[in-house]
């Protein structure tokens, strides 16, 4: 593999206090930098980065928590409300199954019925659930070289070929894309791989190179095919 997703970064205005509340709902140990180490079913982790902007939901990005019972559900649900959480409203019917709440900072999430056949075999922090077009989930599949484990009237999903989370995308109709998304996929290379040659070759995949990003000079900030921010990470890492 020429390329690893290293972590799925999320922007907020108190980095340590949304790293507490995710590290606790999802059982995931907090390390230095407000970056939490994943469980043994999940190939990335998830790190919180300083930022003044205000979300605005619903997120381009969202995550999906499953459910062996429905009694897991409805933990899973007191659980995030205890650290913090709240329900939300973003126009699920009445007899929706899944349960929407959002997080202290308002980025929402879902906690998954027991029985979903599309989240069966992945983990509890099931799914980075997406809006974005099939062009970007084909990219995203030769990038990470993960195959495509969804294909179906413009909506994709791809999944580590060790298993854990999918990261889909909804296909259309696609909502505009944000100034800035309040989430986005930190990249790292090999020890032994070629940073140049890799951003060559997503360069070719569609990706575009971009001048500037919050991460400084340790990252080379680019942007997918539908113009979704993400960076490849060149500092040192533990």
């Amino acid at each position: 593999m020429s390329i690893n997703l290293y972590a799925l970064s999320v922007d907020a205005k108190d980095p340590a206090g949304l790293a507490r509340f995710w590290g606790s709902l999802l059982g995931w140990e907090q390390a230095d930098g407000n970056e939490l180490l994943p469980d043994d079913k999940t190939p990335f982790g998830l790190r919180f980065l300083p930022s003044p902007v205000e979300n605005d939901p619903p997120s381009h990005i969202h995550f999906h928590l499953t459910s062996e019972t429905p009694e897991q559900q409805q933990e899973t649900v007191s659980r995030a409300l205890e650290l913090g959480g709240r329900h939300i409203d973003i126009g699920q019917a009445p007899e929706a199954t899944y349960i929407v709440l959002a997080d202290p900072e308002g980025n929402e999430f879902c906690v998954i019925e027991a029985g979903n056949n599309f989240l069966a075999n992945t983990a509890f922090f099931g799914e980075v659930a997406t809006d974005g077009t099939q062009a970007v989930g084909y990219f995203w599949s030769k990038a990470l070289d993960w195959p495509l484990v969804w294909d179906q009237d413009g909506e994709t999903a791809i999944q580590a070929p060790s298993g854990g989370p999918k990261v889909a995308w909804g296909g259309p109709p696609v909502s505009p894309k944000p100034p800035k998304n309040p989430m986005h996929l930190d990249l790292t290379v090999p020890a032994d791989g070629d940073v140049d040659a890799e951003v060559g070759r997503l360069i070719a995949l569609g990706a575009t190179r971009l001048e500037s990003g919050q991460e400084g000079a340790d990252a080379i900030p680019m942007a997918d095919p539908d113009g979704n921010e993400f960076c490849i990470l060149t500092g040192p890492r533990e």
